[in-house]
């Protein structure tokens, strides 16, 4: 894009051109609350992730199923099925089994990050969350 066109739309949509060739990792947050789902939206959708939410444990099984996404954000303390019991099956499923999980929640007690490791978490980060931290882990998984 040249002239007036790209004078209007500037770097950032130059910058989406180039990027169409590229697959954006999709993530999956779950999480209860529809504040810490919005902030983790923006923080990752800013930084390039497509993201689908979720608000329970229940629902993020089946749309770990039918989405597939590149990598999911589980919080814990989550009314009916927990964050922890959600990362076991999702871990254990054959068809998802490979999605990697960071348990993203307010506990930080050093027993609540083993126990999720062992349920398949392959990281784990304490609310509130910093987003260097964040990005980093995630890039590391995905």
């Amino acid at each position: 894009m040249t002239g007036p066109a790209a004078q209007r739309f500037g770097t950032a949509e130059r910058g989406r051109h180039k990027g169409k060739h590229m697959a954006r990792k999709k993530i999956l947050i779950v999480d209860d609350s529809p504040t810490e789902r919005h902030l983790l939206n923006d923080l990752l959708s800013k930084a390039g992730f497509d993201v689908v939410a979720s608000d329970n444990g229940e629902d993020a099984i089946v749309k770990a199923r039918q989405v597939r996404p590149d990598l999911i954000l589980m919080d814990v303390v989550m009314p009916g099925l927990n964050g922890f019991q959600a990362t076991r099956a999702i871990s254990r499923d054959p068809d998802t089994k490979k999605i990697p999980i960071i348990m993203c929640t307010s506990k930080s007690q050093e027993t609540d990050k083993i126990w999720g490791m062992r349920q398949g978490a392959r990281d784990y980060v304490v609310k509130p969350v910093d987003r260097d931290e964040l990005l980093t882990k995630i890039a590391a998984l995905c």
